[in-house]
């Protein structure tokens, strides 16, 4: 029984050598590997000596040969392979252990040059890779250190390893290989600047945690990160409490911290089931936490609140007699992280980039039944220059301001979405609904029930989308709202300017909408 081995990562190879010489099997090695296990007096061949032929082109071309290749490819039950074989004086390789060049560790080191990323394009290791694997019935192909010991244990335990094992070491070169491809392909697409959704669309990402079931118990779940290092996302976040995270905290969470992006001042988003319910901004954390809170005391319970400013003490100690599933900021205190610890059920999360911001041309991905919807994400928030007062009496500065803090809101909230805000607080929060009408109606009634009566006087109200009829606007105004920021592009928007203008109502345009399902 002959082995290959060529490995960039050479962890616990030099043991697995040892335990497949002591079961007398003869080893081939290449470059570094040969090198590896030399030193460590362990008996190989250097793969030149099987080809006949140097390692050549720095190291490029090494066992691409048909004395590696037809040693792999051979299939043992095929008597016209076999005397093919004794033919040309080439024996059988019998397993094959190969991980390939450290594409991906390259390309992440900060100021790689594309010459180093190229050069660690692996040909050899993948060509091997793929030829023992298309062979698996006869060949034990492992590209995983972690499956060292399920093939030792085999053979020493059946002299074999069976073909359910090299069966599934086959499936798992195929993964690996695939990834190791992709990962190329998109580091060319970046460094070509190509912005196109391509004609066919590979992606990669990397496990970080199996989950104990997804969105209900029914379903399975897994948590996965893009590769590369994704500051300011919840891959890149240090939990410091709590449970491991659920498929629904990390969807409803993820929401949250994409509209708190949105804000420089201090800020903080409370949210539940992917729709934001209280949000504030203010001159402080604290104050702005209170009008976060404020906004609505009731959805807020078990729900996921992120801050953009460190955590202290003083929102600790208010945050401690409401149960909340998750919390995010960029620090904490250490007396407020110790008084939150102190409640094992709450998830800490430390994001130290929590304010960066994704990059516009990321793709926002939703499965349908036989395919894939593909889009960049919904990075812009507003053209300023396109915005338009297009009803009799413009916005006061403070109007405005409420205006902008409105549309932040709404770009989060589930169509059809209304958002009602008030001194750069949320007040009212319409998610969801089949109509615009009944979204304005909700998010009004919220106010009122939640807040008081006189919450939606003064306020303003921001739409994702533009409205087909005046009756938000009658609304509106039966509320106390006092101004209103829209996309506009009805054919029926007269109507509403003309209603607005009626009732002394102030009304912007963006020409942007937001519709989000």
């Amino acid at each position: 029984m002959r082995a290959l081995i060529s490995v960039s990562d050479k962890s616990g190879i030099v043991e697995l050598a040892k335990e497949l010489v002591s079961l007398g099997v003869e080893l081939i090695s290449t470059g570094g590997t040969y090198k590896k296990l030399k030193e460590a007096n362990i008996p190989a061949t250097e793969v030149s000596e099987i080809t006949g032929f140097p390692e050549c082109l720095d190291g490029r071309v090494k066992t691409l040969h048909p004395s590696i290749h037809a040693g792999l490819l051979a299939m043992r039950s095929n008597p016209s392979h076999m005397k093919q074989l004794a033919d040309l004086d080439i024996e059988t390789i019998d397993i094959v252990i190969v991980n390939l060049y450290p594409f991906k560790a390259t390309v992440l080191k900060d100021g790689v040059t594309r010459e180093e990323a190229v050069e660690n394009i692996d040909i050899g290791g993948p060509t091997m890779l793929r030829s023992a694997a298309k062979n698996y019935q006869d060949v034990t192909v492992i590209v995983d250190p972690t499956d060292y010991d399920k093939v030792l244990t085999e053979l020493k335990d059946n002299g074999q390893v069976s073909l359910d094992t090299k069966f599934y070491l086959m499936h798992k070169v195929f993964m690996h290989t695939s990834a190791y491809d992709t990962l190329i392909a998109d580091y060319l697409k970046k460094q070509r600047n190509d912005k196109s959704l391509p004609e066919n669309l590979t992606m990669t990402f990397e496990k970080v945690q199996d989950m104990r079931y997804g969105e209900n118990p029914h379903q399975a779940a897994a948590f996965y990160r893009e590769i590369g290092h994704k500051r300011g996302s919840l891959t890149d976040a240090e939990q410091l409490n709590g449970k491991a995270l659920s498929f629904n905290n990390i969807n409803d969470t993820n929401g949250a911290l994409e509209l708190l992006k949105e804000f420089d001042e201090p800020t903080v988003v409370a949210c539940k089931h992917g729709n934001p319910c209280g949000v504030g901004s203010a001159d402080n954390i604290l104050d702005a936490w209170k009008k976060a809170f404020a906004a609505d005391k009731v959805s807020i319970f078990g729900g996921i609140v992120v801050l953009n400013r460190e955590l202290t003490l003083e929102i600790a100690e208010e945050m401690k007699n409401i149960f909340l599933e998750v919390v995010v900021a960029p620090s904490y205190e250490d007396k407020a992280l110790e008084l939150l610890q102190s409640k094992k059920n709450i998830r800490l999360l430390k994001l130290a980039d929590i304010d960066l911001a994704q990059d516009e041309n990321a793709y926002d991905l939703k499965k349908v039944n036989g395919g894939l919807i593909v889009q960049t994400i919904d990075s812009k928030l507003l053209d300023k220059e396109s915005l338009k007062v297009v009803t009799d009496r413009a916005p006061s500065d403070k109007e405005m301001e409420d205006l902008l803090f409105a549309w932040k809101v709404v770009k989060f909230v589930k169509s059809n979405g209304i958002a009602l805000a008030k001194n750069k607080q949320s007040v009212g929060i319409g998610p969801g609904q089949v109509n615009r009408v009944w979204a304005t109606i909700q998010a009004i009634e919220h106010a009122a029930e939640l807040i008081d009566d006189d919450a939606t006087k003064g306020a303003v109200l921001a739409s994702d989308a533009f409205f087909p009829f005046d009756d938000c606007v009658e609304a509106a105004h039966k509320a106390g709202i006092k101004a209103i920021i829209q996309p506009g592009g009805s054919i029926r928007d007269e109507d509403s300017i003309k209603k607005c203008n009626e009732y002394g109502i102030a009304m912007v345009f963006t020409g942007m909408r937001h519709f989000k399902h």
